[in-house]
This record gives C-alpha cells, sequence and structure tokens, in this order.
C-alpha cells in the first residue's frame, strides 16, 4: 500500500470512531437529598453527550467548602471544573473562574432572573449561572388573619399593625406565648440578610452600591432598622436576638407566631404530613417600606461557576449549560423543591403542583436584594460582620440607629483602604 493510500486509510478509519470522551469534575453539595438530585442531574448529562463526572462531595456544611476551593484554585489545580457556588463566593473566587458571557447566548442568559445574572456578575464578567435560588420569604397564618379579618400586609407599617392585633386577640383569647413576628437576629450572616430586607425594601440600600460606594448611613437605612428595634419587645420576643433560621421556624411552626421571615423551605416543613399547620400557612414577598418601593427579599442564590484552569473547557460549557438548563431546572424543583432562577418556570403547571406557593411569592424572587459579596470580594467578610453586629446593637437598644449607621459607615471606609475593593 502506498504511502498516500495508508494515510487515507488511517483517516477513514478513524472518522469511523466515536469522539473521545472527556471526564469533568463536578461538586456537589452532600447535604441532604440534594447530592442524589445532583448526580441524577449529571448523569443524564453524561449518558446525553458521551461524555462522564467525576462528581465531588462537598462537605454539608458549605461553608467548609470556601477553603477547599480556594486551595484548588490557588494552585491551578485542573482537578476542578463545574463548581457549584455559594452567592457570597463569587467576588472572592471570580479571578479564578471563567467569564461565560463568551461562550452562552444571549438567550440563554436572559432567561434567568435579571437579579440572580446580576449576582453573578463582576465588573461586566459573567463568572457564574445562576442554578437555583432562595430568597426571604414571608410565612403567614392564612386562619389567623381570616380570624381578624386582616389583608396580607404589604408595608412594614401595615405588617407591625396586623402582627399587634391579632397577637393581642390570640392572648386575650387564652393564648399567652403567641408573638406577632418572628426573624433571625442573632448576630451572624442570617441578620445581614434580614437587616439588608429593611434597610433595600425602605430605600435606604444594601450598605454598598454596585460602583463600590458606601451607601449606609442615609435616613431610609436608619428608619427601617429603627422600626425593627421597635417590634422587640412588642410583637417580637425578646429572646429573637438570639434567633437563627431554625430556632424562629420552631416559633412559629408550634404555633407561637402570626408572621414569620424565612427562606423557602419552611414552605416544606410547615407542610409535612402530621405538622400542626398543615392548610393554614400562606407565602408572600417580604412588605416594603413604603407603597412604590421593591419587596427585596435577600438573595440566597445558588450559581455554577467553570474554573478557568480547567482542561475540558467545551465538556465543562456543555454540562453547565445542561444543568442550569430550563429542562433539569424543572427537573430539581418538582424533585427537590428548588426554586428556579428560570422565570418562564414559574409559569409550569407541574413546577406550581409541586410547589403552589411559587407564583404568590414570583415578584420575590425577581426582585431579590443582594448582599455587597461581588462588589467587596475578599473584603466582604469584614463587611457582613461590621453590618450585622452595628444592626445587633441597634435591635438591643445599644446605640440608635442613625448613629450606629454613622459608625459603620466610619468602619467600611477603613474596610475599604485596606482591601481596595
Amino acid at each position: 500500500m502506498s504511502g498516500l493510500a495508508g494515510a487515507a486509510a488511517l483517516l477513514l478509519a478513524n472518522a469511523a470512531l466515536p469522539a473521545r470522551a472527556d471526564t469533568v469534575s463536578l461538586f456537589c453539595s452532600s447535604s441532604g437529598s440534594e447530592y442524589e438530585i445532583c448526580k441524577a442531574g449529571a448523569d443524564a448529562w453524561a449518558r446525553q453527550t458521551g461524555n462522564e463526572v467525576r462528581i465531588n462531595k462537598m462537605p454539608a456544611a458549605w461553608d467548609e467548602a470556601l477553603p477547599l476551593y480556594q486551595q484548588l484554585l490557588s494552585a491551578q489545580s485542573t482537578d476542578a471544573d463545574v463548581l457549584l457556588l455559594d452567592v457570597v463566593w463569587v467576588g472572592l473566587l471570580q479571578k479564578n473562574l471563567l467569564d461565560l458571557n463568551a461562550d452562552l447566548s444571549k438567550d440563554d442568559i436572559a432567561q434567568h432572573f435579571p437579579a440572580t445574572v446580576a449576582a453573578g456578575t463582576v465588573n461586566g464578567r459573567l463568572v457564574a449561572l445562576p442554578w437555583y435560588t432562595d430568597t426571604g420569604l414571608m410565612f403567614y397564618r392564612k386562619d389567623l388573619l381570616a380570624k381578624y379579618g386582616k389583608p396580607v400586609p404589604k408595608t412594614w407599617a401595615e405588617l407591625t399593625e396586623t402582627a399587634k392585633a391579632v397577637q393581642d386577640g390570640e392572648r386575650a383569647a387564652g393564648n399567652k406565648d403567641i408573638w406577632g413576628y418572628v426573624w433571625q437576629g442573632k448576630s451572624y450572616e442570617g441578620l445581614t440578610c434580614d437587616a439588608i430586607e429593611w434597610t433595600a425594601s425602605s430605600g435606604g440600600g444594601t450598605i454598598i452600591d454596585d460602583k463600590g460606594a458606601i451607601t449606609i448611613d442615609n435616613a431610609k437605612a436608619a428608619g427601617a432598622l429603627a422600626l425593627a428595634h421597635g417590634w422587640v419587645g412588642s410583637i417580637t420576643p425578646p429572646g429573637a436576638l438570639n434567633y437563627d433560621e431554625e430556632g424562629s421556624r420552631s416559633v412559629f411552626e408550634t404555633g407561637n407566631a402570626v408572621f414569620l421571615r424565612n427562606w423557602a423551605y419552611v414552605w416544606g416543613t410547615s407542610q409535612a404530613a402530621g405538622a400542626p399547620l398543615v392548610g393554614k400557612v400562606g407565602v408572600a414577598a417580604l412588605p416594603v417600606g413604603a407603597a412604590g418601593e421593591r419587596s427585596s427579599g435577600c438573595m440566597g442564590t445558588a450559581h455554577l461557576g467553570i474554573s478557568k484552569y480547567t482542561r475540558h473547557k467545551d465538556a465543562a460549557l456543555s454540562l453547565l449549560h445542561f444543568l442550569a438548563g430550563k429542562d433539569e431546572q424543572k427537573r430539581r424543583a418538582i424533585a427537590g423543591a428548588y426554586n428556579p432562577t428560570i422565570a418562564a418556570l414559574y409559569d409550569d403547571a407541574d413546577v406550581l403542583k409541586a410547589l403552589p406557593f411559587l407564583k404568590d411569592a414570583e415578584a420575590a424572587f425577581a426582585e431579590s436584594a443582594v448582599r455587597p459579596s461581588a462588589i467587596t470580594g475578599s473584603s466582604y467578610n469584614r463587611v457582613s460582620q461590621a453590618f450585622f453586629k452595628a444592626v445587633h446593637g441597634v435591635l438591643g437598644g445599644d446605640t440608635e440607629a442613625g448613629p450606629a449607621l454613622k459608625t459603620l459607615a466610619e468602619d467600611l471606609a477603613t474596610i475599604k483602604a485596606a482591601g481596595k475593593w
């Protein structure tokens, strides 16, 4: 056989072979049923594409995953391809993540809620695509509002009045342990979320704007915190200053609160078989400071990003596109109650059957307030700690809101100078 004929034969033989499969590394949460639901999606993509997925189990406590990511990325490891990211990690890790704008279509990006896309964008670079979302929501006792002829409150002032009226009525009827409104008042990241909801929905901003300017020292933010301080001991138990999500949920689900601020998972726990409040709970977007303001539940979105050190860029992009796509988000919503980031799924009959509260809370998911983690990057933890400590002091009566926010702004300026966000 001549050299030319041999080369042609080799080309024909190679053409008959399947394309070389890639093995893509994916990080999945190991908390509860999350791992199995994540794995099912990855396996479906592998069957569809002929590639393979190597799944790395994240710790159940997500905070423990961040140091692992930092170690892998700082070493420019090729063992990390597609990363599951908490929204507040995006700014911290963004320099080690691919810009997805060049590889995803505008339609692919635009189908997600704009706020979730913005949360994955740093300095114009889309480094993380929304996968599922969460936001602060208002849970309420439908039966008690009906009993007292009260509508679902739309403003914080209406919530204050309604919570007090129902609380007082129930106490007069013999339920001495009931409170009007419970939330997360402990000095931790959860309080940052609650307080940003108060300030943002009152026109007081989100501590730092998207240009990096410190905005928290303003009258509307101070007014929102002063109102919240007034709840403590009136419609909110003083012990709420030590509540986290589970502490506040317990009070509500034992029948001892009219209103609760918490995350979407409470729908499932409150409506579980045999739970005391089955059929008695409603869900709505959180109130606003005044008519015309946006409801601003704190965003808790999970994103997917790709390490810029990946050796399998095309396959990693394909996996990310599949996992964050409409069909997979629908499956995850039905199978695991993961709230979609794609607006069209909030009109999907199958999704609404599985998650009946979604339609009532759509505005909350669409208009979430974003913590300033992207703009502050590695300084975010210091920013958040300074904020929730200042807020906790106001709630506990250690200082008034106006002076506390003035001091906070000065502290944040020092952090900014050191961190140079």
